[in-house]
């Protein structure tokens, strides 16, 4: 190699190794970009309803202690799983071992309404332990059935799916929101009423019961007496909670119905109609069908207050009767003819709630320790049903609401 090609050659190493040192300097200052995992954010669920309940205030006085002293015996018998007392003969202490779920899930519905009458929390912590063991019985199979039921006794009968939607309203009326945990009760809602109006008939009636093993069919032949009146009354509640008029349209159509067909004592019907009377409107045939469910009620008035007849069956005509005052109150119509048999049926179903009783037994300080607060069936029956306790704690909370509506007039 000449001496003038060794000179390029030595001068383009030496700019090489400056551009290299150059390079390498400016990659050495240059910050590192970090990697930054990808982060899923989900929304944080808001414990603020879109809706707030509208409640009534009632005054304090002897039914409402009433009310509260239920509760406590429901308290008091709840064990710790959540599971509620669905019956015991409080003489012998015998319980019952086979319970209906659609009975003990309604009267977990009426803990809350203890909880919002008494402004005490521990009966909402006691609901909320027996919501969530009842809502482990919901089933859901989108390629059976849409939505999702109650499964109990082997099947998914309505009035399951209707009154798990009337327990979780009464859980909005007494908390205010629909978050249990980690659930969203109103989806849950929404979903056993899309179950509910999937069991209407094409005449706008219901189908009552609904097999979801294998391929899914209704019982055409099971009827059940109030689940028609139930499901009514969990479309109307959630028209409410969600302000959907598609609710609102569902609850219309079903009542249409149910008004051309034979009055019956159904107090789910009446508290329908006092929501209808609340929230939207009630037509003159309504208005018809409601008196005569009333006078259907005190017709079988010497039957009901006869000391060998049930408490139950006279606590629902407290709720039927009180539901009914509210409905033609809220809607311009006369009212005050209902008065003398509410108190009547109130007294009687009263005296049969422990220590208080009508049979002249002896109620000793144990007995008052574990059931107090208990309704009795009647003085042949000295069993406490789950049934007798959420109708009266429901039916004179009806009531008292309704005394406080027409004081305000």
């Amino acid at each position: 190699m000449s001496s003038i090609s060794k000179k390029y050659f030595l001068l383009f190493l030496l700019a090489l190794l400056s551009i290299s040192a150059i390079f390498f300097k400016m990659k050495g200052d240059s910050p590192v970009i970090p990697v930054i995992p990808t982060v899923v954010v989900t929304p944080s669920p808001t414990f603020t309803p879109a809706r707030i309940p509208e409640t009534i205030s009632i005054e304090d006085g002897t039914l409402k202690d009433s009310i509260i002293a239920a509760g406590d015996y429901l308290v008091r018998q709840q064990l710790a799983n959540g599971e509620l007392p669905y019956q015991v003969d409080f003489m012998s202490g015998e319980r019952a071992y086979s319970p209906s779920y659609i009975r003990l899930v309604a009267g977990t519905g009426s803990i809350y309404t203890v909880c919002r009458v008494s402004g005490d929390s521990k009966y909402c912590n006691a609901g909320d332990s027996a919501l969530d063991h009842y809502l482990e019985f919901l089933v859901s199979e989108p390629e059976k059935f849409k939505g999702i039921c109650l499964y109990t006794e082997g099947s998914c009968q309505l009035s399951g799916s209707a009154l798990t939607v009337d327990a979780i309203y009464k859980r909005w009326q007494g908390t205010g929101n629909f978050f249990l945990k980690d659930i969203n009760l109103l989806d849950t809602a929404v979903d056993l009423g899309l179950f509910i109006i999937s069991m209407r008939k094409p005449e706008g009636d219901f189908y009552h019961s609904f097999d979801p093993h294998f391929a899914g069919t209704v019982n055409p032949d099971y009827f059940s007496a109030f689940s028609s009146g139930e499901a009514l009354l969990a479309l109307m509640e959630l028209y409410e909670m969600t302000g959907n008029d598609f609710w609102l349209t569902q609850a219309r159509e079903v009542n249409a119905y149910m008004i051309t067909q034979p009055v019956t004592e159904d107090h789910w019907h009446s508290y329908a109609f006092s929501m209808l009377a609340r929230l939207s409107s009630l037509t003159s045939e309504d208005k018809e069908y409601a008196v005569g469910i009333a006078n259907t009620v005190i017709n079988g008035q010497v039957r009901s207050l006869d000391p060998r007849n049930t408490s139950i069956a006279t606590a629902t005509k407290v709720e039927s009767l009180a539901a009914l005052a509210q409905a033609f109150y809220l809607s311009g119509g006369e009212y005050e003819w209902l008065d003398s048999d509410l108190r009547a049926f109130t007294t009687f179903v009263q005296a049969r709630q422990l220590p208080a009783n009508n049979c002249n037994w002896e109620i000793t300080k144990d007995i008052t320790t574990k059931y107090g607060g208990g309704i009795f069936s009647s003085c042949d029956d000295a069993s406490i049903r789950i049934d007798g306790i959420q109708h009266w704690v429901n039916g004179v909370t009806a009531y008292l609401e309704y005394q406080s509506m027409i004081k305000v007039k």
